[in-house]
């Protein structure tokens, strides 16, 4: 009886405990300390629509070399909780890296490493720009200043226009990425059947430079079946969108790149159940729950 009630006041003590110290009682909690990966507080709505994350963060530059044009590296300052994943950006056709910056600083401060590249040339095709993001990630994990901070085996790409074409690109030629996000994608070529890296595709519904029809819905229809896919179509919009603060954009993006680089399952909850019922979104679709 007295081990009855030891074991019962012990419970009892790690509970309050839980209770004083903030952490969130349930299934979140537990999953964050199981999984090496996970970086950062139990997430919230505001947390993941802020526009800075829990993490102080700082930046240095990455010189251009023959494989891309340079940019701009983001990454959080402490190194208390391991190493983190990376991500890198690239623009559009005829843009320069500042077209995409929002992405760097916005993504770095919930926990990864972000570079946001300028492409060796402003009318590299999707190809080159995938090629480029590719580059821009060995760059960092092989020879950047914060190599050390970075997890190798934990890369993803994501991009605007024709970056976004290159980050498709760059998943299909590269299945070992964890993570893919073509914002407003281009490209000539709109079968991906054989890419097998968790993609989020985000289209605009206004878009009349890539239009949906021809360009991110059957990106995500050619997608395999079984892959953790997901199609975000943003209502209203042009094909700029993506270049300016978006906080729809930045909620999902987030959610997708903790949940695949990071293995970080108490994201799931801001992408299955499918969303819906938001104004900021016309479409949304997507495979649900996700299995990686």
């Amino acid at each position: 009886m007295r081990e009855k009630l030891r074991l019962i006041l012990a419970a009892v003590l790690v509970l309050l405990a839980g209770l004083l110290s903030g952490a969130t009682l349930g299934a979140p909690t537990a999953i964050a300390a199981d999984n090496p990966y996970a970086r950062g507080p139990a997430p919230t709505v505001a947390s993941i629509e802020a526009t800075t994350g829990p993490f102080a963060i700082s930046q240095t530059t990455a010189p251009k070399t023959s494989t891309f044009g340079g940019g701009t590296i983001y990454y959080p300052t402490s190194t208390a909780e391991g190493t983190y994943g990376a991500i890198a950006v690239s623009p559009g056709f005829v843009s320069p890296q500042s077209a995409i910056g929002w992405y760097g600083p916005r993504l770095a401060s919930q926990g990864f490493v972000v570079i946001t590249i300028d492409t060796l040339g402003l009318f590299d095709l999707p190809d080159s720009r995938g090629t480029q993001l590719l580059a821009a990630l060995k760059y960092l994990v092989g020879q950047s200043p914060v190599k050390s901070r970075i997890d190798p085996a934990r890369l993803a790409v994501m991009g605007h226009s024709m970056g976004g074409g290159g980050t498709l690109e760059a998943a299909r030629s590269t299945p070992t990425l964890k993570a893919a996000i073509p914002l407003a994608g281009y490209d000539f070529n709109n079968n991906f059947s054989s890419l097998k890296v968790p993609s989020l595709i985000v289209g605009v519904q206004n878009d009349a430079i890539a239009p949906v029809a021809n360009h991110s819905r059957p990106f995500y229809a050619s997608l395999p079946a079984t892959l953790d896919r997901a199609y975000l179509e943003l209502a209203g919009g042009s094909h700029s969108t993506p270049n300016s603060p978006n906080t729809t954009i930045a909620k999902y993006s987030i959610s997708w790149l903790k949940r695949f680089v990071d293995s970080d399952t108490r994201y799931e909850q801001f992408l299955c159940p499918i969303p819906t019922g938001n104004p900021a979104i016309s479409a949304f679709q997507g495979n649900c729950p996700h299995t990686a």
